[in-house]
């Protein structure tokens, strides 16, 4: 969309507050349409919730004058008129939104549902718009008057807060992206991948070789790309190859919409292309890419391969596994069930994922508190933030850190963050022992410089591989990997996060040639959430 559409939205803003100077816009607005709730300041406001009678009393008189076009009147029986008012300014000046017809529904307590029904127009193209959303009246604070509780999403469910309605030439060409085969990719068949499919346009859509048509658009406040919600004039897409897997990214999409709050990644080891990538979140979030949270014990992959490669242990060498460890006055324990062992080695305790045995062995000479960060940046090539996936995203963070966290980070917890990519990039890296950075586009595309690391020594690599595939058939991640054919491994994490009574669910596996990780947030223990739906990729992807 050509810029200029922030325009009418400020200027509606600005309309109100000058309107609204001796008074206050609510007041003011109130006082102008006759709907102040009584007639002199002796009247105690009501309380309470609405009754039906006020909920519909102040629904007709809202729709009403949405429909009319009086943008500051409809935000008159609203909890906040100055960013209603500006919204529904934009909603007919910058939308070009006009001939507006409003269905309410039958109403649910305070909550109603309607359908709008309107015409968008614009330098001579027409086209319908038709869409349904809901309001919730609540009781006025002050007041006591029975007002429409604001959200953007009253206007139109995709909107949030900051964000705006514009028509106009679209600012990118339209792309038509396909998959690694040719197949091509849509919101309506993959509604996870929309935000990704916007991000690609915006970015590529010229180098694809489009042309621009008119739409009417959501555009967001944080700078992400805009997300389209009509055509007016179609324009010419140009095709854009990805590196993704219809199939795989429809296994994903499924798999997450098991578990709240949940991401999955899945790449390919031997390219670093990424297969899948789906988020199944409230915010519309991609956490997936861009998440940055404590990944738990599944960065007990870079920290088995940080002893091995300092010569502190080995697969088969002491790591005892007791009941506490302290480090630097802080205890650690071990998930509820394990039973301590003095004796274990290193696959022992990583395959059951023995918190203590990794705390007492980072004290280990020649270890350092940097030791965890060069490792996972000079040989898995996190942390390093100069990834260029073709869209957004965070490469992992592992800073050097002393006193109690120098343990925490060996556990995934501490200052450590991490999302899917990464920990799908780590495992890629573990299978094959080169580091090869994912990407979502191909460099050849606009010339991108993908980044480099060291990768893992042979050595250290089939160790660290071997004690992923006991994980997946004799330790914690065997129930999640069980039916799985091929060359499997993998690695569990519970992720515990100040304030939430639940640890966060992570997984990371491999089968063959596809790496997958995932994470549900609050989701419990590794095999309970997130380990399903790696599972699911997996099964999938080979």
């Amino acid at each position: 969309m050509r810029k200029g559409g922030k325009v009418a939205v400020v200027g509606g803003v600005f309309a109100l507050m000058v309107g609204g100077a001796a008074y206050g816009v609510h007041d003011f607005v109130s006082a102008m349409s006759g709907d102040g709730g009584g007639g002199t300041g002796a009247s105690v406001p009501k309380s309470g919730p609405p009754d039906r009678d006020e909920v519909a009393e102040t629904t007709g008189k809202f729709f009403a004058a949405w429909e009319k076009g009086q943008a500051t009147r409809a935000a008159s029986y609203t909890d906040n008129a100055q960013d209603a008012g500006a919204l529904l300014a934009a909603y007919g000046d910058e939308a070009h939104i006009g001939d507006v017809r409003i269905t309410p529904g039958a109403a649910t307590g305070t909550t109603v549902p309607f359908t709008v029904r309107a015409t968008v127009t614009h330098a001579g193209k027409s086209a319908p718009l038709t869409y349904r959303s809901e309001l919730t009246v609540v009781r006025g604070r002050t007041t006591g008057r029975a007002l429409v509780d604001w959200e953007p999403s009253v206007v139109h469910p995709e909107l949030r807060d900051g964000d705006t309605l514009v028509t106009g030439e679209s600012a990118q060409p339209p792309v038509e992206a396909v998959d690694r085969d040719g197949t091509v990719l849509t919101k309506e068949d993959h509604p996870s991948l929309g935000p990704i499919l916007d991000t690609l346009r915006e970015k590529y859509g010229e180098k694809a070789g489009g042309t621009p048509g008119v739409e009417l658009v959501i555009r967001h406040a944080d700078e992400a790309a805009d997300t389209p919600l009509l055509t007016l004039a179609k324009g010419r897409p140009g095709k854009l190859r990805t590196t993704l897997s219809a199939g795989v990214q429809a296994a994903a999409e499924k798999a997450v919409k098991r578990f709240a709050e949940s991401s999955v990644v899945a790449v390919k080891p031997s390219t670093g292309e990424v297969l899948a990538v789906a988020n199944h979140r409230r915010d519309g979030f991609n956490a997936a890419f861009q998440g940055r949270v404590a990944p738990g014990s599944t960065m007990k992959i870079i920290t088995a391969a940080m002893l091995i490669d300092n010569g502190v242990t080995s697969m088969n060498g002491p790591a005892p596994c007791p009941p506490t460890a302290t480090w630097q006055s802080q205890t650690f324990k071990n998930l509820t069930g394990l039973r301590p062992n003095e004796g274990a080695t290193l696959a022992h305790s990583f395959l059951n994922s023995c918190n203590t045995a990794f705390v007492k062995l980072v004290d280990e000479e020649p270890l350092t508190d940097a030791s965890l960060t060069r490792e996972a940046q000079e040989r898995f090539g996190i942390g390093r933030d100069d990834w260029k996936t073709g869209i957004v995203s965070f490469d992992g963070s592992v800073p050097a850190s002393g006193g109690p966290d120098r343990a925490a980070n060996a556990l995934g917890q501490g200052q450590v963050q991490m999302n899917p990519l990464n920990m799908a990039s780590v495992t890629a890296t573990a299978v094959t022992g080169a580091f090869r950075q994912p990407y979502l586009v191909s460099p050849e595309l606009d010339g991108r410089r993908l980044a480099r690391a060291e990768g893992l020594s042979a050595s250290t690599a089939a160790q660290v591989k071997q004690m992923m595939r006991l994980t997946a058939t004799q330790g914690t991640a065997a129930e999640a990997m069980a039916g799985l054919g091929g060359d499997i491994g993998a690695k569990t994490g519970s992720a515990e996060v100040d304030g939430n009574d639940t640890s966060d669910s992570w997984f990371t596996g491999f089968r063959d040639d596809v790496a997958a990780a995932a994470m549900a947030q609050q989701g419990g223990r590794g095999g309970d959430a997130a380990g399903p739906i790696v599972a699911a990729v997996l099964r999938a992807g080979s």
